[in-house]
């Protein structure tokens, strides 16, 4: 992962556009390539990528100054974080259109730019947009709309006021307490159901589940972003799909590192290691830790059916505050989760059901410590 600076030394300086606001710092801007084309191969590149997107005419339609404009200028300030897609800045518009407003007033959102590093990212940048553009779900990110100019793919989401879970549960000191992890990973589930089983379509097979890719909004309601490496899943007899592309490696299911194959079942194994992370407070992949714990599913996994020694691994940040019943029954869900036979494997709809207690179960363990 690069640094903010790094981040801010890679891009550079576009050329001034004309604008109504002459105060705008010069503006950082992201990364963009080298390459000048004319104005009838640049209307000839945005028209055939406009006819890959199946779902544009959906989405609102921003220009890139807009986006400028929205972000101030792509700012520092603005920046909120960088993934595989690209680096994400802070924006704002209007409540009911495209265009910017002044900061802090209108719609927050948040603007994802493209990195140029190869084929791979604009593959995954359609895959974003004919993804989120198309899904809706409370448990999804909102994608708002996009912008195409030239070599420049923007696109804008509704903004998480509280980040990533990835954040909240390793990098800030306040721990999460039991029962906001539980709604956040019933809110989690929710959403991959909707995916594997729910939606009006092919089913989808989300290949990049992990901590980083669940959101949070005001109220710790989850939300799944980054769905660059999605893909529609099986159809007919056919019983997987497959991909070349490797998803976070603590997180993938083993028939997935071993064969490349990509099932329904592949996501139910990602959920429960992330539902293992926000148990244990610990990273599915950390070299940090000492010899046999590198893995977070191989150091656990033994100990998950023994009640006294799985007790000893739950995260010492509750300081015994979190119900016994339900880190019982979360860990025998993670065990399920975790089969190495991808039929043993629960459905997701099965886990939301077995989820909804946990946030509000009150036999805190404390008392019995």
């Amino acid at each position: 992962m690069r640094s903010r600076v790094q981040i801010l030394a890679e891009t550079k300086t576009l050329e001034s556009k004309s604008t109504n606001d002459t105060s705008i710092d010069q503006p950082v801007a992201p990364i963009i390539s080298s390459t000048t084309t004319s104005n009838a191969e640049s209307n000839s590149s945005t028209s055939n990528l406009e006819k890959e997107l199946k779902v544009f005419s959906q989405l609102w339609k921003f220009t890139f100054n807009d986006l400028k404009l929205a972000t101030r200028n792509f700012r520092p300030e603005s920046l909120l974080g960088e993934g595989r897609f690209g680096c994400v800045f802070k924006g704002w518009i209007e409540e009911n259109g495209a265009a910017p407003v002044k900061p802090g007033t209108g719609l927050t959102v948040a603007v994802k730019t493209l990195n140029h590093d190869g084929l791979q990212g604009h593959k995954e940048w359609l895959a974003e947009v004919n993804f989120l553009g198309d899904l809706i779900h409370p448990n999804l990110v909102k994608l708002i709309g996009s912008s195409i100019e030239d070599d420049q793919r923007l696109l804008v989401y509704e903004f998480m006021p509280r980040g990533s879970l990835e954040n909240h549960l390793f990098r800030r000191s306040l721990p999460l307490p039991w029962s906001i992890r539980m709604k956040i990973a019933l809110g989690a589930a929710k959403g991959l159901a909707f995916l594997l089983e729910e939606a009006e379509r092919p089913v989808v097979i989300y290949g990049d589940f992990k901590m980083s890719s669940i959101l949070l909004d005001a109220d710790y309601n989850a939300k799944l972003s980054d769905f660059g490496l999605a893909k529609d899943g099986p159809e007919g007899d056919k019983t997987h799909v497959s991909t070349r592309v490797m998803g976070p490696y603590g997180y993938a299911a083993p028939e997935y590192v071993m064969t490349g194959h990509l099932t329904s079942k592949s996501g139910v194994y990602s959920f429960g290691v992330v539902l293992l992370e926000m148990m244990i407070g610990r990273r599915s992949m950390d070299k940090n830790r000492p010899n046999g714990e590198h893995s977070l599913v191989e150091w656990a996994q033994p100990h998950l059916g023994e009640r006294r020694r799985f007790y000893k691994l739950i995260d010492p940040r509750f300081e015994g505050h979190f119900s016994i019943k339900g880190a019982q029954e979360a860990a025998h869900l993670v065990a399920r989760c975790l089969s190495r036979d991808p039929k043993v494997r629960p459905m997701m709809s099965e886990l939301v059901e077995a989820l909804k207690p946990l946030p509000n179960l009150k036999d805190m363990a404390s008392s019995s410590y």
